[in-house]
C-alpha cells in the first residue's frame, strides 16, 4: 500500500469514532509537530493561563484510544483548560498525554480518580503531576553574543519567549550558555524543536539545545549568587563577603516551601546538610541537598554562611538560604 493509505488504514474505526464526535460537539483538535491539542485555550475562556500545578501527565495509554474517549473522562472531575495527546505518523497516540486543568483542585482530583484506572479491561493508566518544563539551556554560545541580539533572534523564530538570561558556560570554555524561559510548556517545546533543526544562526561552537534541568539551574543560580569565597591561600584570608541582614522572605522560606510543596503534591522536603569547612573569622561553607519526593531530581550544591555567635546553628541557615534559592527556582519568591 502507498504510505497514506497504510496510514489511513491502520486503526480506522476509532479515527472514524473519534472525527464523528468532534463534529457532534464542536471540539476543535489542531495537531502541530507529533502533538494534537484541545484547547490552550479553549473556547470561552477569559483571563491568564492556569498557573503551574494545573496540568497532570498521563501515561500508559492504549495506543488506539483517542481524545473522544480521553477528554470527556479527563473532564468529568475538572474543567479542562489544555489537553494534549502524542501521536505517531500512522495516526496511532504514543501512549501519553497531557491535561491540563484551570485550577489546582482539577489536578489534584484526577490524579486521585485516575491513577491506576482502567480505561479498558487490563489496561491501567498512570496519572501523576506534569512538571511543566517550560525552560531551556543553549550552551555553546559564542562570548560575543549579547542578550539583546539573542533575544532578537529567539523572538523572530520562537514563540511565548519571557526572558533570556546568559551565564559563563559551565563546561566549555571562553563560550556561554543561555537559559530560555516560555510563557508555557508547549512554547517551549516547540522552540525547543525549532532551535535544534539546526535552521537558526546563532554564533557559537557545539551548541547544545536541552531542557534546563534542576541540577544545572541550581548550579547556575549559586554561581550567579553566591557570595565569593573565603579560601585561606599562603597564609592569607581573601576577601570575606559582608553578612546580609535577613529579611523577612528568607525567616519564612522553610515554612514557604514546606507549604508549596503541599500544595502541589510533592512531599515534605528532606535536608542534608554536612560542614565542610569553618574559617576562624565565622564564615563556613556547607555541603546541601534537599530532595523533594515528588522531583525527579534532588537540588544539591554548596553555599557559604557566617555564624552569628556561640549557639548558632549555621545547619539551620544554610536550609532557609537554600529553601529560598529553591522557590525562586520554583517560581514561587
Amino acid at each position: 500500500l502507498p504510505p497514506q493509505m497504510w496510514t489511513n488504514s491502520v486503526n480506522r474505526a476509532n479515527k472514524m469514532a473519534l472525527l464523528a464526535w468532534a463534529k457532534e460537539t464542536g471540539v476543535d483538535l489542531v495537531q502541530v509537530n507529533g502533538q494534537r491539542r484541545y484547547g490552550g485555550p479553549p473556547p470561552g475562556w477569559v483571563g491568564d493561563p492556569p498557573p503551574a500545578g494545573t496540568e497532570v501527565f498521563i501515561g500508559k495509554l492504549p495506543q488506539d484510544m483517542y481524545e473522544d474517549v480521553l477528554i470527556p473522562l479527563f473532564q468529568s472531575v475538572g474543567k479542562l483548560y489544555e489537553f494534549r495527546l502524542m501521536m505517531t505518523f500512522s495516526g496511532l497516540n504514543r501512549g501519553f498525554a497531557y491535561a491540563k486543568y484551570s485550577d489546582w483542585h482539577g489536578a489534584r482530583e484526577a490524579i486521585a480518580a485516575f491513577n491506576n484506572f482502567q480505561v479498558r479491561e487490563g489496561c491501567a493508566i498512570v496519572v501523576s503531576r506534569s512538571m511543566e518544563k517550560c525552560e531551556l539551556s543553549v550552551d555553546g554560545l559564542a562570548a560575543s553574543v549579547s542578550q539583546q541580539h539573542l533575544e532578537a533572534v529567539l523572538q523572530r523564530v520562537t514563540e511565548g519567549l519571557l526572558s533570556v538570561t546568559l551565564y559563563a558556560s559551565p563546561c566549555q570554555k571562553q563560550a556561554q550558555l543561555a537559559v530560555l524561559r516560555y510563557s508555557s510548556h508547549w512554547a517551549a517545546a516547540m522552540a525547543k524543536k525549532t532551535l535544534m533543526e539546526g535552521n537558526v544562526r546563532l554564533s557559537g561552537v557545539e551548541m547544545r539545545v536541552s531542557w534546563l534541568n534542576p541540577s544545572m539551574k541550581q548550579k547556575l543560580l549559586l554561581c550567579k549568587e553566591k557570595p565569593s569565597s573565603s579560601e585561606v591561600h599562603r597564609g592569607k584570608c581573601l576577601e570575606v563577603p559582608k553578612q546580609a541582614a535577613v529579611s523577612p522572605v528568607l525567616r519564612n522560606a522553610l515554612e514557604c516551601l514546606n507549604a508549596l510543596c503541599q500544595r502541589r503534591y510533592l512531599g515534605t522536603p528532606l535536608f542534608l546538610t554536612k560542614c565542610v569547612q569553618a574559617n576562624p573569622n565565622g564564615w563556613q561553607r556547607f555541603w546541601c541537598q534537599v530532595v523533594i519526593p515528588g522531583c525527579p531530581v534532588p537540588f544539591s550544591g554548596f553555599t557559604w554562611v557566617r555564624q552569628d555567635g556561640p549557639g548558632s546553628s549555621g545547619h539551620e541557615k544554610v536550609k532557609v538560604a537554600v529553601a529560598l534559592q529553591i522557590l525562586r527556582m520554583l517560581g514561587e519568591s
